[in-house]
Formats: structure tokens, sequence, C-alpha cells
């Protein structure tokens, strides 16, 4: 299936389970003259604590800025919504978003995708797991069986946690190959549902026995690894998605095309391994609207 309709179809479907607003259309306010903009906000999708994400950000942020000759400061937001509001409004003008906000952020707010986010192995994907605690007693049954058969069929006694309603792996993808091909509603299978907001937050609530499954991709597991490793080693994954395109990065449509041209030369080219890492990506490649 074409990726985006996949998306499109999927979310149509997972759009009530949700508690995000649907923004309504609005014309975008009107840029500045290349030679006036002194100052870009870049959005950050806080996946994580901002406390873990400002050591992330600040080295990558100051690299940007050096190499396009503009103060870049991130602009964090703890919700998927949050960003493609900003960006609607003029707020942020550059971000790095995920599959299913992005096709929202190209609806609502006039945003271009330009480069995409390149694995530390060479791919141009992520996943999105299922996870439970490795104490939990379910973790062998579950792990055995299948975890996407064994929620499925567990899932009145079970206690379940998505990421944000806009996030593609912690919301969209498990949503639609566990629950919508199934023809199950979550909101009415589970014991308990919760939005915990975001992949480290998810992964927490199972670390932390707060609920029995959750939803995170493989690079906030990987993430997480670094900021809270006893934490990582509670989890166990029972449930692998097919491959999701990676993360997107975007621009307003009305940047100027100078400055659209110097943010291509330094995504395309930026190789700074030390910065990089905790990424774990390898880079960024050219990209297109037509791959997500």
């Amino acid at each position: 299936m074409n990726r985006r309709l996949f998306i499109q179809q999927a979310s149509l479907f997972t759009l009530t389970l949700g508690s995000a607003k649907i923004l309504s259309a609005c014309t975008s306010s009107s840029s500045s003259d290349a030679a006036n903009i002194q100052e870009i906000n870049f959005g950050v999708l806080s996946t994580e604590s901002q406390v873990n994400q400002k050591p992330i950000w600040e080295p990558f942020a100051a690299a940007m800025s050096k190499e396009i000759g503009i103060t870049i400061k991130p602009f964090y937001v703890t919700q998927y919504a949050a960003v493609i509001e900003a960006m609607r409004f003029g707020k942020v003008q550059v971000a790095w978003l995920g599959g299913k906000s992005y096709i929202q952020a190209v609806q609502m707010a006039k945003a271009e995708a330009f480069a995409q986010v390149v694995s530390e192995d060479g791919t141009k994907g992520y996943y999105s797991h299922l996870i439970v605690n490795k104490d939990n007693p379910i973790a062998a049954e579950a792990k055995a069986e299948g975890g996407d058969k064994y929620v499925i069929k567990n899932a009145a006694k079970l206690t379940f946690a998505f990421n944000d309603p806009n996030s593609t792996s912690g919301f969209l993808v498990p949503s639609y190959y566990i629950f919508t091909k199934n023809k199950i509603d979550p909101k009415k299978a589970f014991k308990r549902l919760i939005f915990a907001g975001n992949h480290e937050a998810c992964a927490l609530a199972v670390a932390n026995k707060k609920v029995d499954v959750a939803t995170v991709s493989n690079e906030g597991l990987a993430r997480l690894e670094k900021t809270n490793p006893e934490a990582r080693k509670k989890i166990e994954i029972i449930w692998q998605s097919p491959m999701i395109p990676s993360d997107p990065v975007a621009y307003r449509q009305d940047l100027p095309a100078d400055i659209k041209k110097k943010f291509q030369n330094f995504f395309y080219n930026y190789k700074d391994e030390k910065v990089l890492k905790p990424f774990k990506i390898a880079g960024f490649a050219p990209a297109e609207d037509k791959v997500w």
C-alpha cells in the first residue's frame, strides 16, 4: 500500500482514539526577506523529557547556526500537535517531525520535507514495538505466542499505554497493525488504556510496572539505554512492526529559497559523529514529500 494512503486510511480509525484537536486551516504568516531573518526556531518533538533533550540538541543547533549563519533555537514541545500549530502560525520555521505529524503539517502548516534521517546502520526507517516488563508474569507467554496475538487475546485483563495520538510509531502503526486490521477498538478492549505522552514515558511506565504493555519505537529504546540504562534492562520487546519510513525534516514552504538551500547543504553534508551519536543516527539524506 502507498505509505501516505496507509497513514491516511489508518488515521480514519485511530483518530477517534486520540484526544488531539484537529487544527483548522488558515493562511500562513508572510515570511521576512532572507536578509532580515536573524533567528529561526527549530521544532523538536520531545519524545523524552526536555532535560534529556537539551544536551543532545544544543550542540547540533550550534553547528547548524554556524553553518547557516543564522541563530537556530531549539523549540521544544511535548505534543506532536503543538509543533504543527507552532509551524502553522510561524513560530517554528523548521522541524524534525514524524511521518504522521508531517502529513498533518503539510495539510495545516505548509510544511515541505527536504531531508530524511539515516540510521546508524544506513537504513532509512525504524520500528514500533510492544514492550513489557521482564518480571511481569505475562512476558514469557506473550513473547512465545507473539506479542500482538497475546495482547489481542488478553486485552480485557491488561493495562496498556500508547504514546501520543499523533505519534507514528507510538500510536498510528501499532493501532493499525494490531487493532484496526483485527477490527478491535482499544478504548473498549483493555482493562485500562492511557496515553503516556512520549516514548520515554511509555518505556518508564512499563519499567516501573505502571502498565502491562506499552508502545515505543526502537529509537526510543536506544535513547533510554543511554539516559536510563537500569530502566532499559527491565524491558522486553514482544512485537515489532514492519519498517516505518524514517523521520522527515521539513521547513515552511514560504521560507526564502536561499535559506532553504543553506538548510539543505547543512543536513546533506553534516557528518560529525560526536554530535550525531546521541541521536543514534548516521546523518541525513535528501528526501521528497512522496516518501511519506
